[in-house]
């Protein structure tokens, strides 16, 4: 119990300092060294998918067990590191903080570090909306999926899930390059996520009964629209924000130069401007104190 409510303090209070060696850092050279030696040898790139996959998740969630078998405060260092609260609050203000100060090209600047569409030629509104989707989904992969996943099986499987969420974040693309070898990872992911997303959606909807949101709505939205997007995850969180806060999400997005067409989420009752954001900082602080409550009870019984 104390591990955990000690690690989110941690996380809140100062979120990943550049200075402070980060797991996730040393999983995607990892993954980077893998895959320039599977590419060098004759193993079919699908079965080479599999092996990649099983290469990086075994051994990251080998050595956080054995490290908090060897030193359990060790595990307030990896609950911590897994986490996400402060630095997605960080990322997504400072955004929002450049648009208050009508700083258009500063705020295409920052969103382009935190998400994969192409952001300079964003007006205001969709750089809005950029940053609410991403809290939205980061709030299921970078919360409370690793927090579920601590529940269930501890850190090691907290590091065994961040370990699965960045391997799709490297290679889990449907492109040429990693259509083949990065199959079983963005399989792998949806799979990790299925219930995460889901469950983030009913936090939400939790936090929903909070003055200024709407429950009703949210529920409403989410069951209509959750799983209208090309994931099978995504969709979910991001929908009962939107529902919660009375505006639409989803529509036009370019990746590469290429327009994808999603499906909206959500009605636009609500002007999308900064002004929703101080709503979108409460659900996310108050869906992670949620999670790290729950969390907390689990491993403490």
């Amino acid at each position: 119990m104390m591990d955990v409510l000690a690690a989110a303090a941690l996380d809140i209070a100062i979120g990943d300092p550049r200075w402070l060696p980060h797991p996730v850092r040393a999983i995607g050279l990892w993954i980077s060294k893998q895959e320039a030696i599977l590419r060098r040898t004759s193993i079919g790139l699908r079965f080479a998918g599999v092996l990649f996959w099983f290469g990086t998740v075994v051994p990251v969630a080998a050595l956080v067990s054995a490290s908090t078998w060897w030193m359990p405060l060790s595990a307030i260092y990896w609950i911590f590191s897994f986490l996400a609260i402060r630095d997605l609050d960080r990322h997504a203000t400072r955004v929002i903080d450049a648009l208050r100060a009508n700083e258009i090209g500063l705020a295409r600047e920052h969103l382009s570090w935190i998400v994969g569409r192409d952001t300079a030629r964003l007006e205001a509104p969709e750089v809005i909306r950029a940053v609410i989707e991403t809290v939205g989904e980061n709030l299921g992969d970078g919360i409370v999926a690793p927090l579920f996943f601590l529940a269930i099986g501890g850190p090691a499987a907290m590091a065994a899930y961040k370990a699965v969420n960045t391997l799709d974040s490297m290679v889990g693309y449907r492109n040429e390059k990693y259509r083949d070898l990065g199959w079983f990872s963005a399989r792998a992911d949806d799979w990790a996520n299925w219930i995460p997303a889901r469950l983030t959606a009913l936090l939400i909807w939790l936090v929903s009964l909070a003055p200024g949101f709407s429950l009703r709505e949210s529920i409403r939205i989410t069951l209509r629209d959750g799983g209208s997007q090309p994931s099978p995850n995504s969709g979910w969180p991001e929908a009962a924000v939107a529902g919660a806060l009375g505006i639409r999400l989803g529509g036009s997005s370019a990746y590469g130069g290429v327009v994808s067409n999603k499906a909206f989420l959500g009605d636009a009752t609500r002007t999308l401007d900064v002004t929703v954001f101080p709503r979108v900082r409460f659900i996310l602080y108050s869906v992670a104190l949620l999670s790290v409550a729950i969390v907390s009870v689990i491993r403490w019984r």
